[in-house]
Formats: C-alpha cells, sequence, structure tokens
C-alpha cells in the first residue's frame, strides 16, 4: 500500500528508479504542503485581523512574521509553539521543535535508519511553512532535518528581491494650449 501511494503521489507511473521516484514524491508532497499553509495562514490572518485594532499594522519586518510563525501558525498546527528560534538578521531562520509531533512514536531500533526514514516526514511541513510564509509576501526556501529524534529543525532563507534601480523622475510638462 505505501508503493502504491509514493506512485501515486510521484505522479508517475513505470520505472523510475528510487531516488527519480523519492524525488517526485518529495516535490508532490511539498507543494500539497505549500496549497495547504497558504490557506492556513489566509484563514489565520483573517482571524487575526478582525481580533486586533485596524490601526495595529499585522507585521512591521520579516522577524514579526517568523515570530507569528512559530507561535500562532505552529500553534494551531501542532499543538505547542516552536521550541527556539535563531536568527543571523540577514534574511536566514533556524526554527527547532524538539518534541516534533509526527515524530514522535517512531521507532528508533536502528538511529540512523529511523533518521533516514523520518525525512520524509519532514517534507510537508516544509510546504506548509513555504506556503504560510508566501501568503504572508515572503519568499523563501526551505529546509528540515532530524539529527536526533524526536527533534526536527527547519532552516528558512527568505529570498530577497532585487530593488529596482532608481528611475530618473520625467518632470511633467503643462500641455501647450
Amino acid at each position: 500500500m505505501a508503493e502504491r501511494l509514493a506512485e501515486e503521489l510521484s505522479g508517475m507511473e513505470g520505472n523510475l528508479d528510487e531516488e527519480e521516484h523519492r524525488e517526485a514524491t518529495f516535490y508532490r508532497l511539498e507543494a500539497l504542503g505549500f496549497r495547504v499553509g497558504q490557506g492556513l495562514a489566509e484563514s489565520l490572518l483573517r482571524w487575526k485581523y478582525i481580533q486586533f485594532s485596524r490601526d495595529r499594522p499585522r507585521f512591521t519586518d520579516n522577524l514579526d512574521v517568523i515570530k507569528f510563525l512559530c507561535k500562532d501558525f505552529w500553534t494551531i498546527l501542532f499543538r505547542k509553539q516552536i521550541d527556539n528560534l535563531k536568527t543571523n538578521h540577514r534574511g536566514v531562520y533556524v526554527l527547532t521543535d524538539n518534541t516534533f509531533r509526527p515524530l514522535i512514536r517512531m521507532s528508533m531500533s536502528n538511529r540512523n535508519e529511523a533518521i533516514a526514514k523520518a525525512q520524509s516526514y519532514l517534507w510537508f511541513p516544509c510546504g506548509i511553512i513555504r506556503g504560510g510564509l508566501a501568503s504572508m509576501g515572503i519568499n523563501a526556501t526551505v529546509q528540515a532535518e532530524s539529527s536526533d529524534l524526536p527533534s526536527a529543525t527547519f532552516q528558512i532563507k527568505t529570498v530577497q528581491m532585487a530593488q529596482p534601480s532608481p528611475q530618473p523622475q520625467q518632470q511633467l510638462q503643462q500641455p501647450k494650449s
């Protein structure tokens, strides 16, 4: 059944080598998570907007958005806040969840094998994070790893949009009559 599900998620049938199959499944799960994250963030922001004053701006910078993600967004998804947030203040954020719910009941008979299998459980949450950030106006890449179960670490790198070069302003001329 798991093999059939993986084939359906990959969207490809036929003979694929294991790595291609794994990559196709990754992209599909991440895309599904992206859509879920977008919808959840939009709903949560709508609810927060109603709850708070309209005079107060929602977020002033990327760090405020990431804090919102760590507190409110993560609590809705996993019933707890992120345990640790680190940043270099240059667009890289590291979120650590020491008891990541999808990994709590994972068997650890062979530690290396368990950690390798845990990686596939992190693809969907990566998409959720990326989708949530995208709906709040932040273009980012998200990578996840689990080096010690049930802990999970998500690294978010915000993509800086190129600032358009200032164009010389043309002076408006009065039409001649």
